[in-house]
Formats: C-alpha cells, sequence, structure tokens
C-alpha cells in the first residue's frame, strides 16, 4: 500500500494554498498518510492531521483571520511597499520599523512581539500530541544554537508548530529541551526529505516561495543583506525540492508573507495548482513502491 507524504513549505499568508491542495486531494480521494510542515505549512499541516477535513481547516483559519485580535496585530502595516511585493519577511519588518531609527532601539530586544502577544497568537492551536493525531504529522524547526534542523515527531502540537513558525524578529525564539528554535524556514523551506522520516515511501512537495526576480539593485548594505538571504533561500529550496517525487508550485510567488487579506485568492490557487497536476498525483500515488525506489535510486545518481 501506497504512503503518500505531503511536504508543505512556509511562505506566511502564501502558505494557505495549501488548504487548496488538501481540499483537492481530499475531495479526489487521494489518500494522504503523513504530513511535514514548516512554518505555515506546519500550521496547515497540523491542523489538517488535527481536524482530518480540509473544510474545517478553512474555517478555522476564517474564523482566526476574522477575529478583532488578529486584526489588531498590524500584519497589514508590514507590507506598505507596493514596488516590491516579494520582500522577504526581514525587509518588510524593518521597512515597517523605520530601519535607520528604530533597527539600533531593536537590538535590545529578540522580537517585534512579545512573549505575551505571541502566546496569545498560537493560543488558537490544539494543545495535543502530535503522536496522537490521524494522520503522521511532524514539524521542522532550526535549532538557534546548533544551526541543526529539527524534525518534531513528538510533543504538542501547539508548541512545536510555534517554533516552526517562530519567524526571526517577528515572533521570540521557542526553547523546547536543550533547542532554542526559530521558523523552520531558516534552513529547510520546503521539507520533502523530513516526510520520509515520519514513513512516507513517495513525496509531494507543495512549493510556495517568493519569487526570485529583483525590482532594482541593493542601495545599502542592510538591503545588500536582504538580498543575499532571498538568494539564499531560493537555492536552498531547489536543493531540497530534489527529494521529493513530484513538486507542484501554487501560482502566490508574487504575494506577500502577510497578504491574509487574500486568503480566498490563495486557497484557490492552491486549488488550481493540484487540479493542473492531478494525473501526474495519482500516477505517484499508484506507482508501484519497488519501482518507485528504483526511480528514487536513479535520481539520486543523476542530482
Amino acid at each position: 500500500m501506497s504512503q503518500l507524504g505531503l511536504a508543505l513549505g512556509g511562505g506566511g499568508a502564501r502558505g494557505l494554498a495549501h488548504i487548496g491542495v488538501l481540499k483537492v486531494l481530499e475531495r479526489e480521494r487521494v489518500e494522504v498518510h503523513s504530513i511535514t510542515g514548516c512554518s505555515m505549512g506546519a500550521i496547515v499541516g497540523g491542523l489538517y492531521a488535527y481536524f482530518g477535513e480540509a473544510q474545517k481547516v478553512e474555517d478555522f483559519i476564517f474564523e482566526t483571520l476574522s477575529q478583532p485580535g488578529f486584526r489588531e496585530l498590524g500584519f497589514d502595516s508590514l507590507n506598505q511597499d507596493g514596488e516590491k511585493p516579494d520582500k522577504s519577511y526581514f525587509e518588510q519588518f524593518f521597512d515597517f520599523i523605520e530601519i535607520r531609527l528604530q533597527a539600533i532601539k531593536s537590538l535590545g530586544r529578540l522580537s517585534y512581539f512579545d512573549e505575551e502577544t505571541t502566546s496569545a497568537i498560537f493560543e488558537v492551536i490544539p494543545d495535543v500530541p502530535v503522536e496522537d493525531l490521524s494522520i503522521h504529522f511532524s514539524a521542522v524547526a532550526t535549532d538557534l544554537i546548533s544551526g541543526e534542523e529539527i524534525n518534531f515527531v513528538r510533543g504538542s502540537l501547539r508548541e512545536i508548530v510555534r517554533a516552526s513558525a517562530a519567524i526571526p524578529g517577528i515572533f521570540p525564539p521557542v526553547k523546547i529541551d536543550d533547542y532554542l528554535l526559530v521558523d523552520g524556514s531558516a534552513s529547510e523551506s520546503v521539507p520533502a526529505g523530513k516526510v520520509r522520516e515520519i514513513g512516507a515511501d513517495r513525496v509531494l512537495a507543495v512549493n510556495v516561495s517568493r519569487s526570485i526576480k529583483i525590482y532594482k539593485e541593493p542601495q545599502n548594505i542592510i538591503e545588500i543583506l536582504f538580498r543575499a538571504e532571498d538568494i539564499t533561500s531560493f537555492h536552498l529550496s531547489k536543493i531540497r525540492l530534489r527529494e521529493a517525487d513530484l513538486v507542484i508550485n501554487p501560482n502566490v510567488k508574487d504575494l506577500s508573507w502577510v497578504d491574509f487579506d487574500k486568503a480566498h485568492y490563495i486557497i484557490a490557487a492552491g486549488e488550481i495548482a493540484v487540479l493542473e497536476s492531478l494525473e501526474e498525483i495519482r500516477k505517484l500515488a499508484n506507482r508501484n513502491s519497488y519501482l518507485l525506489e528504483i526511480e528514487q535510486y536513479i535520481k539520486k545518481l543523476k542530482g
């Protein structure tokens, strides 16, 4: 029996496309054995493993986005530059706090949102053991101390999702055991290889990374650092995606990570991406395991 695993990448609001992906897979009765997520991919994947239905995940997300408390967080203020919608979250963040003055002041703290506010944000995530979920699930985070990628297969869903989605500079790092953890996207944008660790024998990766195209030349050292981070992340994703058997790319690459007001469009983009690749997905899900192993071995040799 095939064990299809989903690798759901990070991308903030762009990651809501994963909901659309899950809706179509569910509707077309493509069985999902396991999910590994990073950042927003961890949030959506974890909620799906908990609820067991994509529609319930979508309803949950829209209910959360409609809450006054979410709107008061001011995420829309982090996307004021209409000329460059695909800036990294680091760049948008520092634009928002007026980098030339406020960056110096921010050196005395670990993040924009404090611990109390961050706890309130993630309080909506169910606090249940991931090992008890109906679908195999794990979430990837990055340890600031060792620099290692940590694939959490046990523990509180709320705690490990919060660690995986702890965007550096925006949310404070999360302490779990001896780890000091931030957003998994710092080391693993699309965790294509990690989902095999929880039993998948074939991997469908969903890539919602931002566009790599540049709109203007960097004007100062900070812009150069941000651009370097964009390029590093882009090429890291290309390398990691080789570990997947099939990759789909919802058309959200030109959107910002804070474009939650475009949630309906983003979810629809995920649905369209699956429908366009449905035949390939069915072939992957139904492919003989022995033949698939041979194909994966040949792919490694070529890679």
